[in-house]
């Protein structure tokens, strides 16, 4: 049993490639590599029955399908069924590649399936160009821009190919995955709909994206909802998971399993709130999201995570417009900078 004080991790051992560890009855844990610095996610393949269920893909590369074919050959069962948490690469990517391999069936939330065919297929405001115009208003230096137009749609080196069908769930939805039920937690703010999966009876929760114990999820605006409050759905989205039991065993997609929700949600929280604070310090005079990223990120950038940096920074400052501290400012030449509201 965990405290409120404290994070337990009950695995030292992390699976090799190609191998998968049990972390509770019927639960095995896979773990693949990334390209980037993030260099690996946690996907989780489940007994359900006389076939087997997995939970994400991993990255669309060739390195992960061996190590899928060499974790899925050594087991009789096939696999029927993938679901997806939601619609980035390393989550998405080998859908369409693993749901053919044995016919499986693909669950996913509406909001991540058209969410993630708005990235691949480059919708207006989900484009490369689209971004780049935003990044641009909000202050972003030339150079990173154009390393940005040079680095063009990564979504599709995840994601080779989009599944053009699936199965729709929804907030609230139970399925039954061979002895246990599990209920479909709908979270928001890191991606349009995200799905964790809570099953009571064994007391775990594999949490996807949303809740991850060493680091925060990345939370952004995209250009095409410039308003948007995602920082605000993603602390409202933590709070409905707080009332799980403490003593949950958390699977992340990132990081190593572990106990102690309401320790992590409270961090996280305290950690949000101290980068709006640094925020909110910085802008007294007028001030743009390009020139506050070493506020937010005091290290050098590589052009993937000034990406992501942008997008957080904007999240941060929307949020802080929308609680009534921040007032956004549009130039005439349309650049939007932030000002304290004094």
């Amino acid at each position: 049993m965990t405290t409120a004080n404290e994070l337990q991790y009950p695995f030292e051992q992390l699976p090799d490639g190609g191998t998968v560890a049990q972390v509770a009855p019927g639960i095995g844990w896979v773990r693949m590599p990334l390209p980037f610095a993030l260099n690996h996610i946690n996907l989780w393949l489940l007994d359900d029955g006389d076939a087997l269920t997995a939970v994400d893909t991993g990255f669309g590369l060739e390195p992960i399908k061996e190590h899928w074919s060499q974790i899925l050959d050594a087991d009789p069962r096939p696999l029927s069924r993938l679901i997806i948490t939601h619609c980035h690469p390393d989550h998405l990517g080998l859908a369409t590649w693993l749901t053919a391999r044995n016919g499986a069936t693909l669950h996913m939330t509406q909001g991540e399936f058209l969410g993630g065919h708005a990235l691949w297929h480059q919708l207006p405001g989900y484009s490369v160009g689209d971004m780049i115009m935003q990044f641009r208003r909000h202050g972003l230096d030339e150079k990173r821009l154009d390393a940005l137009t040079e680095r063009g749609n990564g979504y599709r080196r995840g994601v080779p190919e989009m599944p053009s069908s699936y199965q729709r769930m929804f907030a609230g939805d139970r399925i039954r995955i061979g002895a246990q039920e599990w209920e479909v937690i709908v979270g928001y703010g890191h991606a349009p709909e995200h799905a964790s999966l809570y099953c009571a009876a064994l007391g775990v929760l594999i949490s996807g994206d949303m809740l991850l114990p060493r680091i925060s999820t990345n939370v952004s605006v995209f250009a095409a909802t410039p308003d948007d409050d995602p920082l605000g759905w993603f602390l409202d989205s933590l709070r409905r998971i707080n009332h799980l039991p403490d003593d949950t065993l958390v699977l992340p997609s990132h990081g190593r399993p572990f106990r102690g929700i309401r320790k992590r949600v409270d961090e996280l929280i305290e950690h949000h709130r101290e980068r709006c604070a640094a925020l909110l310090a910085e802008c007294r005079t007028a001030r743009s999201a390009g020139e506050l990223l070493g506020t937010l990120f005091p290290r050098e950038l590589d052009t993937h995570q000034v990406m992501f940096a942008m997008g957080e920074a904007i999240a941060h400052l929307n949020h802080l417009v929308k609680q009534g501290e921040l007032c956004k400012v549009e130039g005439d030449d349309g650049a939007i900078r932030f000002i304290k509201i004094s």
